[in-house]
């Protein structure tokens, strides 16, 4: 039976962290001097298996994996392969890209198909100073090598006033030239992000506005609980929004998320769940039940937990 929520929303995906830890030191993501979760918290390969695997059995048909860096967790393809054991309708990763130009073998033999990548800028100087990274080489050619191998690919870029804003248009030449959908991202309150919000943020009509002044925009459809709305261009770019603090999709979401330590939570923006780490499958339909009346119908302010803790 599908799993609905006390409001009527169906609950389908389920984002599961591997690791609180990340390679990248991006400013909005994570305080300076950060500590990770020691490898004896988080939950191990056959637990992340076995819990997802229950889960689909009782209506979740969707995975994405994510972080912190999914792909900096030490048993990633051992995860991989259990997750991979279960029919999904659709498996995802969202990662950094540093380490997916090794991972897209492994990744195309277990089915994962759908690659979200995370890109800020274009620009060489200035993804070293948002990410902390000097490897943005690495990440574009990592981006171009998944849509070689046929992945479904697409660049996630948060959008800050006064620091990338200036690159809208040349990510939609990006998306163009190579075929991958670009989805802009509006700042949300989240952990470090919160203090900066009012100065940096761009909401994305503002986005949309300076793209149309350049070259149509066409609205393409999108499922009713997706979280972005896109739009196509006559020279084939493809961008999307999602509008989280603007326009938020709060009264459709059919997401919930494991924590890398076993907690399931309801929302993003809160951190009230249960944890299933022990528990018996058999308690897991009315856990679900607990959680999913947990999940709020309007968007929540903010949330002072950082968002590698959280999962993305």
């Amino acid at each position: 039976m599908p799993l609905i929520d006390p409001h009527g929303r169906l609950i389908r995906k389920l984002r599961v962290q591997l690791t609180d830890a990340c390679n990248f030191r991006c400013f909005y993501c994570m305080p300076a001097g950060t500590r990770f979760h020691p490898s004896h918290l988080l939950l191990s390969p056959e637990e992340i298996g076995d819990i997802a695997s229950a889960l689909a059995a009782l209506g979740v048909d969707e995975i994405r994996v994510t972080g912190g860096e999914p792909t900096v967790r030490p048993e990633f393809d051992a995860i991989m392969e259990r997750l991979a054991r279960t029919s999904w309708r659709k498996f995802g990763l969202t990662t950094n890209g540093f380490l997916l130009a090794g991972k897209l073998p492994l990744l195309s033999d277990l089915g994962c198909r759908h690659v979200n990548v995370s890109l800020d800028s274009l620009e060489e100087p200035k993804f070293r100073s948002i990410t902390g990274s000097p490897h943005f080489r690495k990440v574009v050619a990592s981006i171009l090598k998944a849509k070689a191998m046929g992945f479904e690919v697409k660049v996630n870029t948060i959008v800050f006033r006064g620091i990338n804003d200036h690159e809208l248009p040349a990510f939609l030449d990006f998306s163009s030239e190579h075929g991958v959908e670009v989805r802009f991202l509006e700042l949300m309150k989240v952990g470090p992000s919160i203090g900066v919000h009012e100065e940096r943020f761009v909401p994305a009509a503002e986005m949309i506005d300076r793209l149309r002044a350049r070259e149509d925009l066409l609205p393409v459809p999108s499922s009713v609980d997706s979280t972005s709305f896109g739009f196509r261009t006559p020279r084939g770019g493809r961008v999307g929004f999602i509008a989280s603090e603007s326009q938020p999709f709060c009264g459709a979401c059919s997401r919930l998320r494991l924590t890398a330590t076993g907690k399931l939570r309801s929302c993003l923006f809160s951190d009230t769940g249960s944890d299933l780490r022990g528990r018996d499958p058999l308690d897991y339909p009315e856990i679900l039940r607990e959680v999913m009346a947990l999940k709020p119908t309007g968007r929540l302010p903010r949330i002072p937990q950082p968002m590698n803790q959280i999962g993305g």
